[in-house]
């Protein structure tokens, strides 16, 4: 019989409606029931492509005597982390001041009143490797809530005390200055591994933001460092197992499972982690022109439309790590591994004996029980690129060969943030490489967020499914993410509405999501649910921080309309980035990078021609976009138009299409000449 998470928008929680477990989502009745049952709450957080929360679901939850004492010593709430990053954040803060590590699934055991006081990640069914049983543990907090409640109401409230007291302000540490940046640099330069181009350290996430920060840094101070950093970054990466060779697209992370041995991912595919990568690569292209930093944002862009677009023109959140592998056990990376016979029976034996060689396939394998994970080792060998990818070619046979094979499963939800990095990266990367056909995917998904998460009063939902709408507000992220996107569909598509759709957003931002006092943001809107600390994070995880992505909109935006609000808000919030950067870059690399921006002015384009589909308009416009001034906006339309406070009063030139650039209150003379806007731009 069907729990309470039957009727559940998330994945997730609908992949535990069926469990013998009476799960309870996050409500305020969970916590009543609790009360009035005088249980502890016992929190179970995961997310649908999380691996380890699979496991732990398959071994006790979906075990009838566990479920049985669960149901009657505790109150259990399922929580879906990426529905709500604010419980999330909240109680992984508390896990991790408690036992210095975290993860999902993540467990928590708290009062009716939402205090914790026992934490933990994934527990075995069976003691092991020094963790102690989930039974075991259920047990050990059943006896203390029972026998020492004293005790535990002490933990619990200075845990909560502790969690209240760690308000972050920006104070007044100031803007991020030239020597902030090179202090970052410099600290960046001490934790890569020259040898191999990754940062140091046995499990590898793709650093993205910090690679923009590079790239921005090199464009506006001319740092080699910085380009040839960024370059190794992006070349280690897009050569590993952590891109999908054959179908495009990266995998959540690389781990070194021995001494120089080769780099295994794990496998679940992230819409967050494409979409910043493929605005990277993008961005790696129009800064160096690389060939690979080409192929990569394109085929990660045509992955994320052919494997994650939504019947209702969004963008699904992940594929799950595992699927099965033919037998009908799920593996993880079942759908991404070859063995060499498996290469020769879909290949044949001379473009199978290439393949090997090609992607570094071995007889032993460099996965799991034979198999291997597809790379391109560093090689003297020559091969010949039709064979490999030409019409017909290996990759295309791999593909249709895999795309017989049972595929991973898909978390269908639309997260409002992460579409919004996806609309960025898929309005610029069509943008850059003539692909109206991406542009058009970003139109159709900010049509979707517009349609469905927004409602009259341009208050964002976080998330929706089949097109409907969840029943969990935005937090800071989703406003920012959400806002930087239709800010680079604005400069693309030069539709003056998308900027006008970010300044609602970010009106919600300085209105419900800034401290008026001291300029810090929040993660959570004023009104939101009160929770045990309003959560507040400046640091990068996965994807860039609410509090720097929120900066880096402002200014964006105080860019296109000369908003000193916003521009003012922008620059109290990047204090943090001026105290963080020198000491913890890597953690806050979209800080660095919108700092860049500050420091460079941004710059702001305005494109002024007959109609925008003329030829000459269009060239100065795609020489605006490609131009590699950190954080430049561009405005393009009619000298008519009042679609873009920056083409008021810009006349045509001589008749002609012309391009102003301004910073600082200043403006170059007005150019209708591609080559000369270019240099103007750093392009």
């Amino acid at each position: 019989m069907p729990n309470r998470l039957a009727q559940a928008t998330s994945p997730y929680l609908l992949q535990h409606a069926d469990n013998p477990v009476d799960w309870w989502p996050w409500k305020a009745g969970a916590f009543e029931e609790a009360r009035r049952r005088d249980v502890p709450v016992f929190l179970s957080v995961g997310y649908s492509a999380c691996h380890w929360c699979h496991v732990m679901a398959h071994e006790s939850f979906e075990d009838d005597d566990t479920a049985a004492y669960m149901n009657e010593h505790f109150v259990s709430v399922k929580v879906d982390r990426e529905e709500r990053p604010d419980v999330d954040a909240v109680y992984m803060e508390a896990v991790q001041a408690a036992t210095g590590q975290g993860g999902w699934p993540m467990s928590v055991f708290m009062t009716p009143d939402g205090e914790p006081f026992y934490f933990g990640t994934y527990f075995p069914p069976e003691a092991r490797h020094g963790m102690p049983s989930f039974r075991q543990v259920l047990e050990g907090v059943r006896n203390a809530w029972t026998s020492r409640r004293d005790e535990v109401g002490e933990v619990a409230g200075k845990i909560t005390r502790d969690l209240a007291g760690r308000e972050l302000s920006t104070g007044d540490a100031g803007t991020p200055t030239e020597e902030t940046q090179a202090l970052a640099l410099l600290q960046l330069t001490r934790d890569v591994d020259s040898a191999s181009g990754w940062f140091k350290g046995d499990t590898k996430f793709p650093p993205s933001m910090v690679v923009e920060f590079l790239l921005r840094h090199h464009a506006r101070a001319g740092s080699v460092a910085a380009q040839e950093m960024a370059e190794g970054l992006c070349g280690a990466m897009a050569r590993s197992s952590l891109y999908d060779q054959v179908g495009g697209g990266f995998h959540r992370y690389v781990l070194t499972p021995r001494v120089d041995g080769p780099l295994v991912p794990h496998f679940e595919k992230m819409l967050y982690d494409n979409a910043l990568l493929c605005r990277v690569y993008a961005h790696l292209w129009r800064s160096t022109g690389s060939e690979l930093a080409r192929r990569v944002a394109l085929e990660t862009a045509d992955f994320m439309v052919r494997e994650l677009g939504t019947p209702e023109g969004g963008f699904a959140s992940a594929l799950d790590a595992d699927s099965d592998d033919g037998s009908g056990k799920h593996v993880e990376g079942a759908y991404y591994v070859w063995t060499p016979e498996q290469l020769r029976e879909v290949l044949g034996e001379q473009d199978a004996e290439l393949a090997v060689r090609y992607f570094g396939v071995t007889e032993e394998g460099t996965f799991e029980e034979g198999a291997s994970v597809l790379q391109l080792p560093q090689q003297d060998e020559v091969f010949d690129a039709d064979r490999i990818a030409g019409p017909g070619g290996i990759k295309e046979r791999l593909l249709a060969a895999r795309g017989a094979r049972p595929a991973p499963g898909r978390d269908d939800k639309v997260v409002a943030a992460w579409n919004g990095l996806a609309i960025a990266a898929l309005a610029e990367t069509g943008a850059y490489f003539d692909r109206p056909d991406l542009t058009e995917a970003a139109v159709a998904a900010a049509d979707l967020l517009v349609r469905v998460h927004l409602d009259d009063h341009a208050r964002i939902a976080r998330t929706s499914k089949d097109g409907r709408v969840g029943g969990n507000a935005g937090v800071l992220e989703d406003y920012a993410d959400v806002a930087e996107g239709f800010l680079a569909l604005a400069s693309v598509t030069g539709e003056g509405v998308w900027l006008e759709f970010a300044g609602l957003l970010l009106d919600h931002v300085l209105a419900r999501f800034a401290d008026p006092e001291s300029g810090a943001l929040y993660d959570t809107a004023s009104d939101a649910e009160r929770l045990i600390r309003r959560p507040q994070d400046p640091t990068d995880n996965a994807v860039p921080s609410g509090w720097t992505a929120a900066a880096g909109a402002l200014l964006g935006y105080a860019a296109q309309t000369g908003s000193a609000p916003h521009r003012t808000a922008a620059e109290r919030a990047l204090g943090v980035v001026r105290a963080l950067g020198p000491r913890v870059p890597r953690f806050v690399g979209w800080g660095l990078a919108v700092a860049e921006a500050a420091l460079d002015g941004p710059r702001e384009v305005a494109v002024v021609g007959p109609a925008l589909d003329d030829p000459a308009t269009t060239a100065l416009h795609r020489t605006a976009l490609l131009g590699t001034a950190p954080g430049a906006v561009v405005a393009a339309g009619t000298p008519e138009s009042d679609e873009f406070p920056l083409l008021a009063d810009r006349p045509l030139v001589g008749g002609e299409p012309a391009a102003y650039v301004c910073r600082n209150f200043t403006c170059d003379v007005p150019t209708t000449d591609p080559d000369r806007l270019s240099a103007a731009l750093g392009g």
